[in-house]
Parts: structure tokens; C-alpha cells; sequence
């Protein structure tokens, strides 16, 4: 029987204010057995380029990663962001390794192809180290996985904490029985937008689709159900999206 692995992705905001941050990993550290934790951190990169005159441009919510913005990102999401995590988790008694898709060739990417849109140096994950991962998460570390990966030519690429956190639990999922949680502020996939507590408990594909014909799910949570799907024909046991702060509550939306 495989040893049970609970990979939590983290939004920005979350891991971006102190109080959040400070909720969440004392939740975090909580969990029991093997975790893992993939994060983000959009707002402060922005706020950084900003300070530093550089224009941040998005198309459809996508970061727009020309040579300049690659070095903010870098420098927020592997460092500030990631470090900030990893010594708040160290001080709660987790023993969490802070990486990025380069270090010890963690996760290899293709630079994304210019098609109707140039987003510059962002990566498509094609490859995971699992085995190595697998490794760590074994021997007691708690991987704490930055949104950068490599293209193994010398060159970092931004790449989306959803397809991370969706590309390292179906690699994982050969060595673990993987749940995937997805947390961020809301309680789940909502029917109404504007009501918090109209949560979708259970979703499959097909009720999927029906809410994306209907307008009840649309925007950024149509590519987050979708990685949600593949982890799961992919042979991870479950996919639950919900708020932070209930990731100890058997509540959100259930991806089956």
C-alpha cells in the first residue's frame, strides 16, 4: 500500500500577508504524514516591478515575461516568497527544503511557443524529477515549491503554481497516494459568484462542462478544474479546491 502524500497549492495573497501567512502555515504544519506545498506570489512581484519602473503586463490573467520581469520573479518567488514560507514552517517544527524547478533539475519546461500571444520566458512543464522527489519527501522534508522552472539551457521560466502543483501530484502520484488541495480564498467552486456559501461539494466532468455552457464556471477556475481533471486520469486519488483555512474541514469542492 502506498504512503499517503498531501500536496497543498497556495495563492499569492495568502502567503503575501503576514496574518494569512501565519494561519496558514500553522495550519500546514498540521497536516499529518507526508506534504508538500506549491505557492505563488503574483501581487508582490507586481508590487516590486512597480517600485523598479517596470510595467507588468498580463492577457487573460497571464503574466506577460519579458527578460525583466523573469528577474523580479525570480527573485520574488524563489526568494522572498519562498524563503519567508520555509522559515516560518522551519519555526512550527516542519522540516521544509525551499526549491525551484532548476535546483537538482526538480522540473524541466519548454519555453512557451508564440502563437496569438508572446508571453516571453514562460515554461510548459515536460518533465519531473518524481523519484527525487519522492526521495526527499521520504526522508522527512517538506518541499516547498517555488512557480519557476528550467529549460535545462541555463534559462528560468515563469510558470503558472497550478500547473506545479498539478504536473508534481501526477508524477508523485507513481509513488504516493496523492490528494491535491487547491486553496486560495473562497470555500470551493461556487454556482453564484456572489454567494461564499453556494459550494459545489462534488464535481465530475460532465457536471463541468454543463456549468461551463451555462456561465456558472468560467474565468480562472475553467483551467483550475481542468488541470484538476488530468491529475485525476492521471492517478491522483483526489483533488479538493477550497479556502485556506478549512484545509483541516472535510468541506470545498470535491473533483471526482
Amino acid at each position: 500500500m502506498k504512503e499517503k502524500l498531501t500536496l497543498v497549492k497556495v495563492g499569492g495573497k495568502i502567503v503575501e500577508e503576514e496574518a494569512t501567512l501565519q494561519q496558514f502555515l500553522k495550519d500546514f504544519s498540521m497536516i499529518e504524514g507526508h506534504k508538500a506545498l506549491v505557492h505563488g506570489g503574483g501581487r508582490s512581484a507586481t508590487k516590486l516591478a512597480t517600485r523598479l519602473g517596470i510595467e507588468s503586463k498580463m492577457v487573460d490573467g497571464r503574466r506577460i515575461t519579458d527578460a525583466e520581469t523573469l528577474k523580479v520573479v525570480t527573485m520574488v518567488y524563489g526568494g522572498l516568497v519562498n524563503k519567508n514560507i520555509v522559515a516560518g514552517l522551519q519555526a512550527l517544527g516542519v522540516n521544509a527544503l525551499g526549491l525551484t524547478g532548476a535546483d537538482m533539475n526538480l522540473m524541466r519546461s519548454d519555453k512557451r511557443p508564440v502563437e496569438t500571444v508572446d508571453y516571453g520566458y514562460v515554461g510548459d512543464v515536460k518533465e519531473v524529477n518524481a523519484g527525487l522527489l519522492a526521495s526527499l519527501i521520504r526522508q522527512g522534508v517538506a518541499p516547498v515549491l517555488a512557480p519557476l522552472t528550467h529549460d535545462k539551457k541555463g534559462s528560468l521560466l515563469n510558470t503558472n503554481a497550478d500547473t506545479i502543483a498539478g504536473e508534481a501530484a501526477k508524477a508523485l502520484a507513481k509513488h504516493f497516494e496523492v490528494t491535491l488541495m487547491f486553496c486560495f480564498e473562497k470555500k470551493g467552486v461556487l454556482m453564484d459568484e456572489e454567494d461564499d456559501n453556494s459550494v459545489i461539494p462534488e464535481i465530475d466532468r460532465e457536471t463541468f462542462l454543463n456549468h461551463v455552457k451555462n456561465g456558472v464556471i468560467r474565468g480562472g477556475m475553467i483551467p483550475k478544474l481542468e488541470n484538476a481533471f488530468q491529475t485525476i486520469e492521471a492517478g491522483v486519488k483526489e483533488v479538493v479546491i477550497t479556502q485556506a483555512s478549512d484545509i483541516h474541514k472535510n468541506t470545498g469542492t470535491k473533483v471526482r
